[in-house]
């Protein structure tokens, strides 16, 4: 939604000259106009921040839940690929059998994690340095 105010600011500008002569007045509507959609992207994620805080404050499984399940998905499928699976390919060279188990493809689920890891390298930080808010 941002984007079509974005696209519209120009026009709507240039329309100003034709409509209004006080130069101030034109000014202030022109930067009204332009910082509209800025406003509304602020809104949209101090919306979402808020369903943010009811979803983590939840004592639903469900609800508060599927964070830590997209971070422990990762976590098995990370154990899985780099552990589990080269081990058990090992294991079966060993036992001679013509058999691989194959590698899980990391390159979806690779940045789910990584940025859950650095929010929560980000949330370490801000706790060392006390400037964490708690409850």
């Amino acid at each position: 939604m941002s984007a079509i105010l974005s696209s519209l600011v120009g026009p709507v500008t240039g329309l100003l000259d034709k409509f209004i002569e006080d130069k101030d007045q034109k000014n202030a509507l022109a930067h009204e106009i332009a910082t509209m959609s800025e406003r509304h992207a602020q809104e949209l994620a101090k919306g979402q921040l808020e369903v943010n805080k009811v979803e983590a404050a939840s004592k639903s499984m469900f609800v508060a839940g599927w964070r830590p399940a997209v971070g422990w998905t990762c976590c098995v499928a990370l154990l899985s690929n780099y552990i589990l699976i080269p081990m058990a390919n090992f294991g079966l060279l060993l036992a001679e059998m013509n058999v691989e188990v194959p590698s899980l493809d990391m390159s979806a689920m690779m940045p789910v994690l990584l940025g859950m890891l650095g929010l929560g390298a980000m949330r370490t930080v801000e706790k060392t340095q006390k400037v964490s808010r708690e409850k």
